[in-house]
Formats: structure tokens, sequence, C-alpha cells
């Protein structure tokens, strides 16, 4: 739940907007176009949540935010919106990509 709305599908978290329709609808689907949207919104770190495990996706995947000089951290979902609450109450500003 975000804002008390409960959400079913993947979506990314960012302090000023939720993005409902990130294309990621599973961890296995996850393509560097995923990881390019995500510096698209020039985070400065982006949080990614993959599901109630926690997977690491290779990195030829999250390459084009660290080559974006994003930082990236990636832990299961639940953790990932621990951390967003956290990073986001010190001002920074944080993507959480919550893959559901």
């Amino acid at each position: 739940m975000v804002n008390q709305i409960r959400y079913e599908r993947s979506l990314i978290v960012l302090p000023d907007q939720i993005v409902e329709d990130w294309l990621a609808h599973s961890f296995e689907q996850l393509a560097t176009e995923h990881f390019e949207y995500l510096c698209s919104l020039q985070p400065e770190i982006v949080l990614l949540g993959t599901g109630a495990t926690l997977r690491f996706p290779h990195p030829s995947l999250t390459g084009v935010l660290i080559n974006q000089r994003i930082g990236v951290e990636v832990m299961d979902t639940s953790a990932a919106c621990r951390t967003y609450n956290i990073l986001t109450a010190e001002g920074r500003r944080v993507a959480a990509a919550l893959v559901i």
C-alpha cells in the first residue's frame, strides 16, 4: 500500500509522483528498457524491490544506472519500501522500483 492505496502491479514510487504503469510485470521480464526509464526520472538512488524474495538482476541491466551515476540497491520489496521511507525522510531523491 502507498498512501492508503493498494497496488497489485509493479510500480515506481518517487517523493513527488507514483508511476503506476511500470511495464516490469515480473522479475523475469526485467529488461534494459526498464532501467533506462528509471534513469529518465533522475533519481539519486534506485531501490529495486524484487518481490517476496531477494533476487539480483544481471549486471548488464543495472549497468545503465551505474553509468549515469545513479546508485542502485537490490532488496525484497518489503525492505525496499522500508528503506524508501527512511531515505525520503532524509530528503533524498529516491525511486523505489517495486516488482509486485
